[in-house]
């Protein structure tokens, strides 16, 4: 025995990573890195409470870096309630909170973390950040690690077991974002899931720059890759498996000894790439299997844009200016009616006349002469001593 002489022994052989690992006593490192993510906290601890996956085999680790907001308090607040809950099923294993700042300056807004420039600095401090989160929290009985962003509106409480069972060593679900209607009601929102291409490789080959890293979803980068986030298909099979060359992080399983055989995210440009696609790239050119399930959804929340939000803005100014014009229809409309007598029955009935005796263009006249010829009796005349096309002797002899 170890126990007096304060050793701990693990024969990392028993630590397996199988397809039913909720059934083989399989525990799971849950990984969330945390920056400015207090509002997001109840939506995040609402999820897990439902999870079905043994919470006892579950252990939480957070990474809080560069917040100026009360991530920290609020995040002991809920672990506080959820551990303390009376229903034991709820309470989760270890829990470690880890706090450390890597210097990210760049804002926390949808524009701001998706804009070109922002992207290969941004994605290089939040591989350090992974890996500082991942290296400290890792402990030698762990068989699974999983990744996931606070900020994930709709997830399936089996969300654990859903992405084990298909034994991969690298698996993740398709991302998508709802939209408000006037936008189209969703789109894909994680790019960063793909095959590899011919316009991909011939890209990485002409950038000269050995630390340029390659983003997907943007103009500048032209790839032509297959995205797994394109692929889906809502009535999909949900189990269809595609193969995968770069993989976005909003939701990540993978075996742990996919880490500890030595892949992690990469803080450079590994092949043009860093973070999860170089996490993705580095893990298959170890030999490791990545795949993504194409029909298989998760729904990140919607964040407006700057774009977005000046349209908005306009959209609210519309409104007013329709509500105005409405205000003052009614006002006017009311004033015509006590001002103004209405002519619009006598109108319809004389219209047809007024048109018909001015509208001469492309009519044809037709003229009954028999009535002529009746008048002419009367005053003693035969119709051949008339000569109709002489509009006096007409006149002279008939109208008169």
């Amino acid at each position: 025995s170890f126990k007096d002489c304060n050793v701990e022994f693990y024969d990392l052989n028993d630590y397996q990573s199988t397809a039913e690992g909720w059934n083989n006593n399989e525990r799971v490192l849950f990984l969330v890195p945390l920056r400015d993510a207090s509002k997001h906290l109840p939506m995040f601890f609402s999820h897990m409470v439902n999870l079905t996956y043994p919470h006892h085999l579950i252990d939480l680790a957070f990474l809080i870096s560069d917040t100026k907001d009360s991530t920290l308090k609020d995040l002991k607040t809920h672990l506080h309630l959820i551990q303390n809950s009376p229903k034991k099923s709820l309470h989760f294993g270890r829990i470690d909170i880890y706090e450390k700042d890597f210097g990210q300056s760049i804002g926390q807004s949808f524009s701001d973390r998706h804009g070109f420039q922002a992207q290969g600095p941004r994605r290089k401090l939040m591989a350090i950040a992974r890996n500082w989160l991942l290296f400290n929290a890792l402990k030698p009985d762990h068989s699974w690690v999983y990744w996931r962003d606070a900020d994930v509106e709709i997830i399936p409480k089996t969300i654990i077991e859903d992405l084990m069972h298909h034994n991969k060593d690298i698996i993740v679900p398709n991302v998508w974002r709802p939209l408000p209607d006037w936008l189209g009601y969703e789109q894909p929102y994680d790019l960063n899931s793909w095959q590899e291409s011919e316009g991909g490789i011939d890209l990485a080959d002409s950038l000269d720059d050995h630390d340029s890293v390659i983003v997907e979803g943007y103009p500048e980068y032209q790839t032509w890759r297959p995205h797994l986030a394109y692929l889906r298909d809502p009535y999909g099979d949900p189990e269809v498996e595609m193969e995968l060359d770069g993989i976005g992080g909003v939701s990540i399983l993978a075996k742990a000894n996919v880490f500890r055989s030595g892949s992690m995210f990469p803080a450079f440009s590994f092949k043009k790439h860093a973070e999860t696609e170089g996490f993705g790239k580095l893990s298959k050119t170890m030999g490791f299997g990545v795949f993504g399930l194409p029909h298989y959804t998760i729904w990140h929340i919607y964040e407006p844009s700057k774009d977005d939000i000046k349209h908005m803005e306009f959209m609210k100014k519309e409104e007013e200016r329709k509500k105005k014009e409405l205000k003052n229809k009614l006002i006017f409309n009311k004033a015509w009616r006590n001002a103004f007598e209405s002519v619009d029955d006598e109108w319809k009935n004389e219209k047809f006349d007024v048109f018909k005796n001015t509208i001469m263009k492309n009519r044809k006249i037709d003229v009954d002469w028999s009535e002529v010829d009746e008048v002419l009796q009367l005053v003693d005349k035969k119709p051949g001593e008339i000569d109709y096309n002489d509009h006096e002797d007409v006149q002279q002899n008939v109208f008169n």
